[in-house]
């Protein structure tokens, strides 16, 4: 009876643990704390006609293999040529993801999710982030940027480790946080540019 037993349990067990690998290898999601290097080139508005019908190309850094699917990526080098670059994190839809300056001071080895808000403890000349759409690409600089999509979620940190203007920046990140969600509910008609009434 208890061998009957376990190999029902095993029968219901197993399958969620294939289910959640074959998952982890389906959505290729990043190892969080592990600090990784990437070049991105050139500045995505900086770029012959042509190329913009290949989509982001090396101009994106996509953390997952679901946001590559999707053609969605998590930071985007950007500015149209002899501009200054920015950091773009919201690139399409309903995107409301947002980016942090957190300054030259700031080593990438010692910003934790906390310090990544509560700059209070790490050397900088704020004591809290202070979030905006896009920030200024600045070498040696410190970045963290929130994901918040309709289906990804997550907390990455970045520095500038090597830059030329509309040509190339060179960071090293690491990924503090992230997610694939699935949403349950959401109230319609999310727009814009939408006014509000009584």
């Amino acid at each position: 009876m208890e061998i009957l037993i376990t190999l029902l349990l095993l029968g219901f067990i197993a399958p969620g643990i294939t289910i959640r690998q074959d998952a982890k290898k389906q959505f290729g999601l990043p190892t969080l704390h592990v600090i990784r290097q990437q070049t991105l080139s050139p500045s995505y508005s900086c770029r012959p006609r042509e190329e913009f019908q290949q989509g982001y190309q090396k101009t994106a850094l996509f953390l997952s293999d679901y946001s590559k699917r999707l053609n969605s990526p998590d930071l985007l080098f950007n500015g149209a040529c002899r501009s200054d670059d920015v950091f773009d994190v919201s690139t399409a839809g309903d995107d409301m993801a947002l980016i942090a300056d957190l300054g030259a001071e700031v080593a990438i080895e010692d910003v934790t999710a906390h310090l990544a808000f509560n700059l209070q403890n790490v050397a900088s000349p704020a004591a809290y982030s202070k979030f905006t759409l896009s920030s200024k690409v600045m070498f040696n600089h410190t970045y963290v940027v929130l994901i918040n999509k309709s289906d990804i979620r997550g907390l990455f940190i970045f520095t500038v480790v090597g830059y030329e203007k509309n040509a190339q920046v060179d960071i090293k990140y690491v990924v503090k946080c992230y997610q694939i969600i699935n949403q349950v509910e959401a109230s319609k008609g999310f727009d814009w540019e939408q006014k509000n009434s009584y």
